[in-house]
């Protein structure tokens, strides 16, 4: 029972890490979750411990590089769902389908916005994020 326990990957979404936990724990890889309480009472020390860590026994490593490259990287799957009749953008932090597009701002609410983005010191006129997740308050694009 000299099994080492090693850190696979860690996420600054405690989700993310939940649901590839589930994916290594169905295909019979134990592991858990490290972290999370420390993140969930003070969110501002994400940074600070490195994320959400997902442990696992370092005999599995291989396995489960294995089972999340045939499975393929939550990271890079899209984040637009088509069920056959209708299109549906899901949110790839939360997996809701509850978003918003982002539009650029209307004429009479346009002052406020550069204002507040000069002060920022962020470009006014370019918007990299599309789409606003309404549960988990994430943009994304």
């Amino acid at each position: 029972m000299d099994d080492k326990i090693v850190t696979f990957q860690s996420y600054y979404d405690p989700m993310l890490a939940h649901i590839v936990r589930t994916r290594l724990e169905a295909n019979g890889v134990p592991c858990f979750i490290a972290d999370e309480n420390t993140i969930g009472a003070n969110p501002l020390y994400n940074q600070a411990v490195g994320g959400v860590k997902l442990k696992v026994f370092e005999r599995d490593l291989e396995k489960c590089r294995e089972i999340l490259a045939t499975e393929g990287d939550l990271h890079e799957q899209d984040h637009i769902e088509i069920d056959g009749e209708n299109t549906y953008v899901v949110c790839p932090y939360c997996a809701s389908t509850n978003v918003s597009n982002i539009s650029a701002s209307k004429e009479k609410d346009q002052w406020p916005d550069l204002l507040d983005s000069l002060a920022n010191l962020v470009n006014p006129f370019h918007t990299a994020k599309n789409w606003h997740c309404n549960n988990c308050q994430q943009d994304f694009e």
